[in-house]
């Protein structure tokens, strides 16, 4: 995760919108039956805490603009990218069938423990687990997209908003879905570059562009600024999903949140790994890897034919220069001081990150 020091946001009027959106889901949910307000509380939980530099984003981005109107629409918004996060998070776990995050019960796990005490099979747990995790998924969704189209703001800012959430949704979509069908399909058929732009999908612009972009326009700023932020958003955020793939198979575990190497065990279609593919290491890779799920020995096996295949190092430089490319879409930008030291600061932060 990344933190954001010189942002002036404020992350007690963060939380209080977050908060509050999920209360309000939670109060509408509770009076209905048990199962209803179990869903509610564990939405709760799956979504309290973190870094939350998402909405960060869209508030130092309005703020570093030098907009002055009342920030209470800007809190709403920046709470809508939290929630579309969560969202996000939640559905990807039931595409992995994950039943933890970070060590204690998602979503999905939680609700199969539920079945598990109530008499279910484990087919039977698996079935109702899934099922929570999707529907949980689709209320944050909702409460996402309400927020937005609530918000205190003329029609043709809400408007704009709601295009860059579907933005957001649907490029996500599409990368999630390509993912998960680079995995399945043959190594013959998968290029690197595919690999690289659903990586991009995932992450880049619910994380980073749609974000930055809405605090623009809450901001009132010109189109030019939208753009740079746009443009840089995207570099920033295949970097973050380039790091987060090196700690998936490098990083310590405290890092990367499960599992030391836990990408290798789970034997999944990175770029590192479609990098190490094109060397002519590959084959002792392949054979590393394919026994990595075994145990830690076998993991740092794989991580070590990794190293030596160049793939490291290769996605190492990559994420060097995407960097660097978002520098230099800032020094060329029209943005004010303010704006240009708090992208640097991301830039930076992103950097940090390279186990």
């Amino acid at each position: 995760m990344i933190t954001l020091a010189s942002a002036p946001a404020t992350r007690e009027a963060i939380d209080t919108a977050i908060d509050a959106a999920l209360q309000r889901l939670r109060t509408r949910m509770t009076p209905m039956n048990g199962s209803a307000d179990a869903l509610g509380a564990a939405i709760q939980r799956a979504t309290g805490g973190g870094k939350r530099f998402r909405p960060t984003l869209v508030v130092a981005t309005y703020e570093t603009l030098g907009a002055q109107r009342d920030p209470s629409a800007v809190y709403a918004v920046a709470a809508a990218f939290e929630l579309l996060h969560s969202a996000f998070v939640v559905h990807d776990d039931v595409i992995d069938h994950d039943t933890h995050r970070r060590g204690v019960l998602n979503i999905g796990g939680e609700f199969r423990e539920r079945a598990l005490v109530r008499g279910a099979d484990a087919a039977g747990a698996a079935l109702l687990g899934d099922a929570a995790g999707i529907l949980a998924g689709d209320l944050l969704l909702h409460e996402a997209v309400r927020l937005v189209a609530l918000a205190d703001v003329t029609a043709d800012v809400r408007a704009d908003l709601l295009a860059l959430v579907e933005d957001a949704v649907v490029i996500s979509a599409v990368g999630e879905l390509a993912d998960v069908e680079n995995a399945v399909v043959s190594d013959s058929v998968v290029a690197a570059e595919a690999i690289l732009l659903a990586t991009a999908n995932k992450t880049a612009v619910y994380s980073f562009s749609a974000p930055l972009e809405a605090g623009a326009v809450l901001a009132g700023a010109r189109p030019d600024v939208r753009l740079a932020l746009r443009h840089f958003g995207h570099r920033l955020g295949l970097a973050y999903q380039l790091v987060d793939d090196l700690i998936g198979a490098f990083g310590p575990a405290e890092l990367a949140g499960k599992d030391a190497g836990g990408d290798l065990r789970e034997a999944k279609r990175t770029p590192l790994i479609a990098l190490a593919r094109e060397s002519d290491h590959w084959p002792e890779v392949s054979d590393a890897l394919a026994h990595a799920h075994t145990g830690p020995v076998a993991v740092r096996a794989a991580q070590r034919a990794l190293a030596a295949s160049g793939a490291r190092q290769r996605m190492e430089l990559l994420v060097g220069e995407t960097l660097d490319e978002a520098c230099g879409l800032v020094e060329r930008s029209v943005l004010p001081e303010a704006g240009r030291v708090m992208l640097l600061d991301l830039v930076e932060a992103v950097r940090e990150r390279v186990p």
